[in-house]
């Protein structure tokens, strides 16, 4: 094991038992390389590694401090390995989207209220009338995002974002069969945005899942090559061409 790794997972099992609970500042940094047995450089460059994943923040001229440790926000990281996956990689994620997305849905038909059926039908209108792609993947995201919030925890909101992100990079819309594909996925948020306003949970898992079922379809089908535009321009957590 490396030094880096060394201090690394010394300073994980560090945070995880409590010893360093959210919020709470960092020991000396000498103190920590004593301890570890390791150098300042293996040290900083470990507290880098834990600052990517979102488990401590620096704060300047005042030292480093364990994070909040909100699980959504620990979760949303996970968008920085996701996003390094190839398509058959992705193609492996929409088994658990598909349960995700369906819970989430069957949760959001119990709690819906009618000011946010009619907040989801006025999306629906928006996104059918669209054709810019562009327009199309954020309108698409506003209404999955809105269903994630009525439906799920932060934690799921969060979850389902991260599995969505990498499939932004792939247009499927701009391929010769992409008004078909456009035509299939409006009828399938008006299936999902029925069985809300029905509250019918088991109608909306039901819907959800052919969705996500259906949009694994055309990828898998089409294999579109990554627009790198998306990529070098994607913020995390990303907005999805594909619906859904």
């Amino acid at each position: 094991m490396s030094a880096v790794d060394t201090a690394f997972h010394g300073l994980r099992r560090m945070i995880s038992s409590g010893r360093l609970g959210a919020g709470q500042r960092f020991p000396p940094e000498g103190d920590l390389c004593e301890e570890l047995g390791v150098s300042r450089g293996s040290l900083r460059e470990a507290v880098r590694m834990l600052a990517a994943l979102g488990a401590v923040e620096a704060r300047h001229g005042s030292g480093t401090y364990v994070s909040a440790l909100r699980p959504e926000d620990l979760l949303g990281r996970l968008s920085l390995t996701v996003e390094l996956l190839p398509l058959d990689g992705l193609l492996e994620l929409f088994e658990i989207r598909r349960v995700l997305e369906a819970h989430v849905m069957a949760q959001a038909a119990a709690r819906i209220t009618p000011e946010e059926v009619t907040n989801l039908y006025g999306l629906l209108d928006t996104i059918e009338a669209g054709e810019d792609p562009a327009e199309f993947a954020d309108h698409d995201h506003r209404f999955h995002a809105e269903i994630a919030r009525i439906g799920g925890s932060p934690s799921m909101q969060a979850l389902l974002t991260v599995f969505r992100s990498r499939s932004r990079h792939y247009r499927v819309f701009a391929l010769p069969e992409g008004p078909e594909f456009k035509r299939a996925g409006d009828e399938d948020h008006r299936a999902i945005v029925a069985a809300l306003a029905n509250r019918d949970p088991a109608a909306a898992a039901s819907a959800a899942a052919a969705h996500i079922a259906r949009s694994e379809r055309w990828l898998g089908a089409t294999r579109p090559p990554v627009t790198e535009d998306a990529v070098d321009d994607a913020p995390a957590p990303a907005e999805g061409p594909l619906p859904g």
